[in-house]
């Protein structure tokens, strides 16, 4: 009898995902967004935290645009010309489901690609094009985009010239984005830089923190542990991020109480909301 129930349940996780409704978030940027935890010289060490671990109402838009069950590392086909490790995206999903219910089946979304100036998200190139086309993709088969995260700049700290222009450069970008998707209020949540690439981190800082449009949301994420590089966040830092991205996107759903689950997590002593 275990042998048969164990063959059903096998059989069940390699069907294709049925079509159904989510809750589908789009994830951009560069390598703090795709995920660099766990990852010292080019190798990945594995380890998945419990905030990061699968879950069945969770799914993960391949790099074939089809949905997957999602699991670490959320970019491994997204962001192929380096080694990916654990981002925020599978801990920010977890702690949305554990805190709303109401959200149903959680879609991700990943676009994130590594060393990415935000010259190179303009509308037109190909990180718009496909960022637009993966969100469009997504949403053909049921579903609602709840929010884009974005967390992207590290690039930009290098030249002065880039760093000056930033900040119309990302107003610019996210207007758009709004634009095609046919969303002018949908929620971006960004994230104000942790490290940087060069030494105009600060003048990336101020456009991020003093960037002025309707919900559009800053988080910021200075303070959070680096890895031996000092660039990019570990693991524990990810898991942190994710949560904090949950928490600002929590606060923009109605009612978020009276939708939580009764079980709602609770992050270093203190609920998520």
């Amino acid at each position: 009898m275990f042998t048969f129930l164990f063959l059903i349940l096998l059989a069940h996780a390699m069907s294709p995902v049925s079509s159904q409704d989510k809750s589908i978030f789009l994830l951009a940027g560069q390598s703090n967004m795709s995920g660099r935890g766990g990852v010292i010289n080019a190798t990945w060490d594995g380890i998945v935290p419990s905030q990061c671990g699968p879950n069945p109402s969770i799914l993960r838009l391949a790099e074939d645009l089809t949905w997957v069950p999602a699991a670490e590392p959320l970019h491994k086909d997204i962001d192929v010309n380096v080694t990916t490790g654990v981002g925020p995206g599978m801990s920010f999903a977890n702690a949305v489901l554990a805190n709303d219910s109401s959200l149903g089946v959680v879609g991700l979304v990943p676009c994130a690609i590594g060393g990415t100036k935000i010259s190179l998200w303009g509308r037109g190139s190909f990180l718009y094009d496909q960022l637009v086309r993966r969100a469009s993709t997504a949403v053909q088969d049921g579903g609602k985009i709840r929010a884009v995260l974005w967390y992207q700049g590290e690039s930009d700290t290098v030249n002065k010239e880039d760093a000056e222009l930033y900040k119309g450069r990302l107003e610019k970008f996210f207007l758009d984005l709004r634009s095609d998707l046919q969303l002018p209020s949908i929620p971006i949540i960004q994230v104000a830089l942790a490290s940087a690439q060069g030494p105009y981190i600060e003048k990336v800082r101020e456009a991020q923190l003093g960037l002025d449009l309707p919900n559009v949301k800053c988080l910021d994420a200075k303070g959070l542990e680096l890895g031996p590089d000092h660039v990019h966040l570990t693991t524990p830092a990810e898991v942190q991020l994710g949560e904090m991205l949950a928490r600002s996107f929590l606060r923009t759903r109605p009612n978020p109480l009276k939708n939580s689950a009764p079980n709602r997590r609770r992050f270093g002593g203190n609920k998520l909301l």
